[in-house]
């Protein structure tokens, strides 16, 4: 949905953002096939040679929340609707870690001894959710609006076109009419 309706088309776009598939890389494979998921993400990393923002819905089992990983300069942005904290996702963020390590071994790269086992996690001050049910429409919006901005770096008090403490009905009737849309006129549901 947003490669078609956003970047398809718009090299600066395309060549810019990538997409971890959350059906590849998620808390039951993370636990049940650790190996495979690491290796999953070490070659999307490799696979560019530009610096790109790679976006990953990442589903812990009851809710969703948003990885945008630069892998190059080893930060990850960190954006979770019920303003939560990474260090509850331990398995999460001992794979992307490790895998960021693994990436930069392959790549043969230099950086700093104090930085050589530190890397950047920044947690965004996102729109919150008011509920226990909108968290995946929240990650989609928060999708769209980074890739909208056009920028890899995301402000640790969110962009400021988009800065709310919560998301109106509306912005997120928004997005659910957006991917039903999609859904319908790629005739992924019918009607």
């Amino acid at each position: 949905f947003l490669y078609d309706n956003f970047m398809r088309g718009n090299d600066q776009l395309s060549n810019r953002f990538r997409f971890v598939s959350s059906s590849l890389v998620n808390k039951a494979l993370i636990c049940r096939e650790p190996d495979s998921c690491r290796e999953y993400l070490v070659k999307r990393f490799m696979a560019s040679s530009t610096n790109n923002l790679y976006l990953w819905p990442y589903n812990s089992g009851c809710h969703w929340l948003l990885l945008a990983i630069d892998p190059l300069k080893e930060v990850v942005y960190f954006l979770n609707s019920i303003d939560g904290e990474w260090t509850n996702y331990p398995d999460m963020k001992q794979l992307v870690d490790t895998s960021i390590k693994v990436f930069r071994s392959q790549r043969q790269a230099r950086v700093p001894r104090t930085k050589s086992s530190n890397i950047t996690w920044i947690k965004v001050q996102c729109p919150l959710q008011r509920n226990g049910i909108d968290c995946g429409y929240f990650v989609m919006r928060f999708m769209r609006e980074i890739i909208n901005m056009n920028q890899i770096e995301i402000p640790i008090t969110y962009f400021d076109e988009y800065k709310c403490a919560h998301y109106t009905r509306l912005q997120l009737e928004q997005i659910k009419e957006e991917l039903c849309q999609y859904f319908i006129v790629k005739r992924l549901i019918s009607i």
